[in-house]
C-alpha cells in the first residue's frame, strides 16, 4: 500500500496544499512565505523521511498565526489520511535529541487519539521575526489533525533557534520510528481494540 496522501484547504485566512509520501526519503519543496518557519519544515520532513511538498499562502500582513496553525491542520490531515487503518505500523516511539547545548524529548503514541503535552519554554517572544509561541501552535494542530498523542519536552538550552529546532528535529526522528513498518505483525492493527481511528 501506498502511503501518501494530497490535502487542500482553504479559508478566507489562507490556502494551502500539502502532499506527503509517508515512505519517502524526506525530499521538502515547501514555501509558506515564513522563512524561519519553512526551515523547521524542512527539518521535519528531512529527519522524519516523508517526503512533503507544502504551498501555502496566508494572510501574512496580519502575522504569521493563521498560515502556521493552518499548515499543521493540513500536514496532519494528511498524515491521517495516508496512514489509513494503522495497519503494521510500529505506533510507540520515543527521542532524546541533542543539538550543541540543548536537549529535547518528543514522544508519539500513533493513536487516533490527538492530544499535546508540551514542556518548553522559550526565553524571547521572537526567533528573528517568528513568534515562538507558534511553534506549540503548529504542533497542537498537527496532533489533532493526525490524531496522534505527542508529547514534547525541553529538558534545557540556552538557544532559542535551537530550542525550537530540536523540537521539529525530535518529533521527525519519532515520527519515523513509530510509523515505520512492524516485520513482526504487517498488517495487524497494534491495538486491543482492533482500531487506531480513536
Amino acid at each position: 500500500m501506498t502511503r501518501s496522501a494530497e490535502v487542500s484547504r482553504k479559508t478566507k485566512e489562507t490556502e494551502i496544499s500539502v502532499s506527503v509520501h509517508v515512505d519517502g526519503k524526506g525530499k521538502a519543496d515547501i514555501s509558506t512565505g515564513v522563512g524561519f518557519f519553512d526551515h523547521m519544515l524542512d527539518q521535519l520532513s528531512r529527519h522524519s523521511l516523508i517526503d512533503m511538498t507544502i504551498k501555502a499562502k496566508g494572510d501574512l500582513h496580519i502575522d504569521d498565526h493563521h498560515t502556521v496553525e493552518d499548515t499543521g491542520i493540513a500536514i496532519g490531515q494528511a498524515l491521517s489520511k495516508a496512514l489509513g487503518e494503522r495497519r503494521g505500523i510500529m505506533r510507540y516511539a520515543s527521542i532524546d535529541l541533542a543539538m550543541d547545548e540543548t536537549l529535547t524529548r518528543a514522544a508519539i503514541d500513533v493513536s487516533g487519539r490527538p492530544f499535546l503535552v508540551w514542556n518548553v519554554g522559550f526565553s524571547s517572544p521572537k526567533i528573528g521575526t517568528f513568534d515562538t509561541e507558534l511553534v506549540r501552535e503548529f504542533f497542537h494542530a498537527l496532533a489533532q489533525n493526525a490524531g496522534i498523542t505527542l508529547h514534547v519536552t525541553n529538558h534545557y538550552g540556552a538557544n532559542n533557534h535551537h530550542i525550537a529546532e530540536t523540537c521539529f528535529k525530535a518529533v521527525a526522528r519519532a515520527l519515523r520510528a513509530a510509523l515505520e513498518p512492524d516485520p513482526r505483525q504487517p498488517d495487524a492493527v497494534p491495538s486491543t481494540k482492533g482500531s487506531l481511528k480513536g
